[in-house]
């Protein structure tokens, strides 16, 4: 068991776990999402500058050293707790001193921590933990997100499809559930890390994730609408007829732009600071996968210019958010080094 997670549960009269101590009179300091837990693997020759760097540094806590405790790759075990405010200095600094190429860097979110050191670390780092960007955890998770991989597409051809039939029966519930299950997000922010801390391969990587996803996701869409038509299900009277809810998606307008910077600006503050309940919100506010789906089901039946539309939307979409995620993720950049 971690460091962190002996410090965080106890055990009740049955020998069960808890996940939370008793309520006790004294109070108490719940640093939820506020403290990391870092474990590194430092090569003998580097332990005193690591310690050093540690224990010097106000924004960290629980220090604990185990000499020679690793074994691949060889070197001392070192743990420590780190407010969010200065992790991404610590990581930096650490970096430097070629840790992660020698040895290890480990980052662990911690669920709940009660401490008073952990209390007095927070109140010494200047601003609050919950504003605060660990861009190494960003990057990864950006990373990961925007890998082009079997999982991904078939989220892009499911929300694609669903999102094309939803546009042929005017039916708004089946642009919203194509919206939340669309993966497109991940691309989108990987693009906007990439840009901001000018990693060439994570840009490469989230514009092909993009480029193929879309892509794909349009080709099956078309595929299923001649397979639909086909069984008479739809029509193309269905796409031409008045679609009062859904036309939007290919007239684009002004508050296209407006709606899609707004909704980049809110998707990255919840990217970096893990509030998942609103990027559910902006996951539902923008038209980039009906935008797609529009586009391929006009094609399927050659109507051109409501192709051309939906394209347009889609293109206005994708900018809007790339744009707003930059300026804000070099906002938050600029303000992380002002503290």
């Amino acid at each position: 068991m971690e460091i962190a997670e002996i410090v965080a549960l106890r055990r009740n009269g049955t020998g069960e776990r808890l996940t939370a101590p008793p309520a006790r009179s004294t109070p108490e300091q719940w640093l939820d999402d506020r403290v990391l837990h870092l474990r590194i693997i430092v090569p003998p020759d580097r332990t005193t500058a690591v310690r050093e760097l540690l224990t010097g540094n106000d924004a960290v806590t629980h220090i604990v050293v185990l000499p020679g405790a690793a074994v691949e790759p060889v070197g001392d075990l070192l743990f420590c707790d780190v407010v969010r405010e200065g992790a991404s200095a610590i990581i930096e600094r650490l970096r430097g001193l070629g840790i992660e190429r020698d040895g290890s860097i480990m980052l662990e979110k911690v669920d709940t921590t009660l401490s008073a050191a952990a209390d007095r670390a927070e109140r010494r780092v200047p601003g609050l933990g919950v504003d605060a960007v660990v861009w190494e955890e960003i990057e990864h998770a950006t990373a990961e997100e925007s890998e082009l991989s079997g999982a991904y597409l078939t989220f892009m051809i499911v929300a694609t499809v669903i999102a094309g039939i939803g546009v042929l029966l005017d039916q708004p519930i089946l642009i919203v559930g194509a919206m939340v299950v669309g993966p497109e997000f991940g691309p989108l922010a990987a693009l906007c890390v990439g840009i901001v801390r000018r990693r060439g391969r994570l840009i490469r990587r989230a514009l092909l994730a993009l480029v193929v996803g879309f892509a794909v996701g349009m080709l099956v869409t078309v595929a299923t609408t001649w397979v639909l038509d086909a069984l008479d299900l739809v029509n193309k009277s269905m796409l031409l007829g008045p679609r009062p809810l859904t036309e939007f998606i290919w007239q684009p307008d002004a508050l296209s732009w407006v709606i899609g910077f707004l909704a980049g600006v809110a998707g990255m503050l919840s990217l970096t600071s893990a509030k998942a309940g609103t990027l559910v919100g902006v996951l539902i506010s923008v038209t980039t996968v009906p935008a797609a789906a529009n586009v391929a089901v006009a094609l399927a039946y050659g109507v051109t210019n409501e192709a051309a539309g939906s394209a347009l939307q889609l293109l206005i979409n994708v900018g809007a958010i790339v744009t707003a995620g930059v300026l804000t993720l070099s906002v938050q950049r600029f303000a992380a080094r002002r503290h």
